[in-house]
């Protein structure tokens, strides 16, 4: 699998909406990184920005509040999923840590720091970063020096990632991206698009990817 081939011949195109505190984001992808594997088809990953919540104030929110206010769910429903996602992830090689003391932050930031990585060729691994700094390390990802310090540990200059978080050259670019998949009938993540014409919503696991990249494959050489 490659993840910086965006006009390459004979090489899946897939396209990944989603946020970095999302976590069926990451099963998703871990997913497909499963089917992608067991198929062998060569395919080049894109990440596109999503918020989960734009409006969410810098100080940020319990998450575990957070999910109940915003989806309804009783503390036992919030507990329950997190077990789940806890036993998919390890079943995936993907760590979730959940505390009582996890924050759902904004994530602005957290998109134009990867849209810079991108031309870098860092922004798979900076994702993977991020994923993992939110969940597994209870990090802060709104954080500007956090976000630096991500981006460092990927190669990436981390006096420039501050300088790009601070002058906020690329928040206009990462808006329209948003509001171009919000436009597009996209309202919640993750989404993943192949070939740009076929867009599937949800984590919906690696036998399923498996079949669509391989009915894909059929059908074009037919």
């Amino acid at each position: 699998m490659t993840t910086d081939a965006d006009n390459l011949e004979n090489i899946l195109q897939i396209d990944i909406v989603s946020d970095v505190v999302c976590p069926w984001c990451i099963v998703g992808f871990k997913q497909l990184e499963q089917a992608i594997e067991e198929t062998g088809v060569p395919a080049a990953i894109k990440w596109h920005p999503f918020e989960l919540n734009p409006d969410m104030p810098q100080e940020g929110e319990n998450l575990r509040a957070h999910i109940m206010r915003k989806y309804g769910v009783s503390a036992e429903q919030s507990q329950e999923t997190r077990e789940r996602l806890t036993e998919l992830g390890a079943g995936l090689g993907f760590d979730f840590r959940f505390t009582d003391g996890m924050q759902m932050v904004n994530t602005f930031k957290a998109h134009q720091l990867l849209h810079w990585a991108g031309p870098e060729g860092k922004e798979h691994p900076l994702k993977m970063a991020l994923f993992e700094a939110y969940f597994k390390d209870g990090k802060d990802v709104s954080d500007t020096e956090t976000l630096a310090d991500m981006a460092a540990a990927v190669g990436l200059d981390r006096e420039e990632a501050v300088q790009v978080l601070q002058d906020g050259r690329f928040a206009e670019v990462v808006r329209e991206e948003e509001s171009f998949w919000r436009q597009n009938g996209i309202e919640g993540v993750p989404a993943v698009i192949f070939e740009r014409r076929h867009m599937i919503s949800g984590a919906q696991g690696a036998e399923n990817y498996a079949a669509i990249i391989k009915q894909l494959v059929d059908t074009e050489a037919a």
